[in-house]
């Protein structure tokens, strides 16, 4: 696509386990369009956010590396700026929120000194310059009376409200491309739903890039342009939004869609049998083999390497477009 802002292609991350490395995430690939929402999906434990951390070089170097791959942002490779580069890039070009504001919020400063300072430390703004700019995101993310709650305290805040501190922030230097991970896991269904308004509001008004971690397919369906499917650290269906509900062509996918309750739909949820494997221990071939209702021999007989997917995107299953999945929903 000519107008992506972040494209990444072949990501390998591996970690030290008992004194061994092994791929946590392996060969991921997907872009992020100016002005789109791209859903990251999958069970904890599927390498969503280690690929995120991975982007912006937030890995432990002690005990993970990444093995393999390109991250550009804009055309320019992420991978091999200096550290000093690449503190520029953080915060400034690219913003992360986390699910829990409180671990990124430090208690002892008010709200309104931690949006200035990272103000002043990319933009170079006095600060007068900065406060002002601080109260201006506050507003902007709906915080009522945001003048007077700039010398307020993270504790001071409801959840939700901690929350759109933290969008605050990550606006307040006029992001590129924003990494949400799981940013409303700990919210009530009302204000999880203000939040994600919030995200893609800011991302279709400034043309900012958004990559939505999540493991929620139905808030997917409600924020996201396209959706990029993860399983055991591997991408396994990448596609625009509608088209993976309305035909998902990866098992894994298809049960996940069928695992979101429907008021449609009488009866028992149905689940996908089994656990994800272990980093350790992941399958010689298929890694959703042990899982699926649908594994042959030639499922396991060597890894499996993603193929254009019917209707575009990709998918990484040796019987795409041969099974039956039936309609996402």
């Amino acid at each position: 696509m000519t107008d992506a802002l972040l494209s990444v292609s072949g990501l390998t991350v591996e970690f030290r386990i008992a004194g061994a490395w092994h791929a946590v995430v392996d060969d991921v690939a997907f872009e992020v369009r100016k002005g789109a929402v791209v859903g990251l999906v999958g069970e904890s434990g599927s390498g969503k956010t280690v690929t995120c951390f991975s982007l912006l070089r937030l890995i432990d170097r002690q005990s993970g590396r990444v093995a393999a791959g390109s991250v550009r942002l804009d055309g320019r490779e992420l991978l091999t700026l200096s550290e000093r580069e690449m503190a520029d890039v953080r915060g400034n070009q690219v913003a992360m929120i986390f699910q829990e504001p409180m671990t990124s919020l430090n208690p002892a400063f008010t709200v309104g000194f931690q949006i200035a300072e990272v103000v002043r430390r990319h933009r170079g703004l006095s600060r007068g310059d900065a406060r002002r700019r601080a109260r201006e995101v506050l507003d902007l993310v709906g915080i009522p009376q945001a003048a007077s709650r700039l010398d307020d305290y993270p504790h001071q805040f409801s959840g939700g409200m901690r929350q759109r501190v933290m969008i605050a922030m990550a606006l307040a230097t006029e992001p590129r491309l924003l990494i949400a991970d799981e940013p409303t896991t700990a919210l009530d269904v009302t204000v999880q739903a203000q939040i994600l308004d919030l995200i893609r509001d800011f991302s279709r008004e400034f043309g900012m890039g958004v990559l939505l971690v999540t493991h929620d397919l139905g808030v997917v369906a409600d924020v996201c342009d396209e959706a990029v499917v993860m399983y055991a650290g591997q991408v396994v269906e990448r596609a625009e939004i509608y088209d993976l509900f309305a035909r998902p062509q990866h098992p894994y996918t298809a049960g996940l869609m069928r695992s979101i309750p429907r008021v449609d739909r009488e009866g028992d949820l149905e689940v996908i049998p089994g656990v994800p494997p272990l980093s350790t221990e992941f399958p010689s071939g298929c890694r959703f083999a042990p899982r699926c209702p649908y594994r042959t021999d030639s499922c396991d007989a060597a890894p499996v390497d993603v193929t254009d997917r019917v209707g575009g995107g990709v998918v990484r299953c040796v019987h795409a477009g041969s099974l039956a999945l039936g309609q996402g929903g």
